[in-house]
């Protein structure tokens, strides 16, 4: 068994989500935000899931702090903006820090799979190097997460198969989903 199926997230209500419930689906863990300029991928990840959920998508959904103060509300806040603004169906967990020595295991696991592979190319991949420079000197060469909606994909055997950035297209993390499916 791979061991992505180890790890764990706290849902809202405090009760441990094992990953190993979505053994044999295809999963997408994104770190979110509601007060980022990336936010509107909400839009597209509740897309993918409804086209996607009854073929074995599966979306992990943790809200995180720690880029920006860019999500500052509760669980509470954060899935009333959630189900309001984007109509979300999938669940979200609690919110928690994915970099850091308070990070959850499951992203320390994740990052340890699939490290920073850069931007990509475009006004955003710019902007978004040039604003990590001041933050992280030497951010092109750790794992850590960026930015808000950073992704990670998990094929149906539990394995890491790819990282996006949140400066991917969309519709490159909709095709990798499909073609796991």
């Amino acid at each position: 068994m791979s061991e992505f199926y180890n790890y764990s997230v706290m849902n809202t209500k405090g009760e441990e989500i094992p990953m190993s419930s979505f053994e044999g689906k295809v999963v997408l863990v994104v770190n979110t935000a509601t007060g980022c300029g990336f936010t509107p991928h909400y839009k597209d990840l509740e897309d993918m899931y409804e086209k996607y959920h009854e073929k074995g998508l599966e979306i992990v959904d943790v809200p995180c702090n720690q880029f920006a103060g860019q999500t500052p509300g509760t669980d509470e806040e954060i899935h009333e903006f959630c189900t309001l603004k984007y109509n979300t169906q999938f669940p979200q967990m609690k919110k928690s820090d994915v970099n850091g020595e308070n990070a959850i295991p499951l992203f320390k696991y994740l990052k340890s799979q699939k490290g920073f592979e850069g931007f990509g190319k475009g006004p955003t991949a710019l902007m978004m190097g040039a604003m990590l420079k001041k933050i992280d000197k030497d951010y092109k060469n750790n794992p850590e997460i960026k930015w808000n909606f950073t992704k990670f994909v998990v094929d149906r055997s539990g394995n890491v198969v790819a990282r996006f950035e949140p400066t991917a297209d969309m519709k490159k993390v909709a095709e990798c989903v499909e073609s796991l499916l």
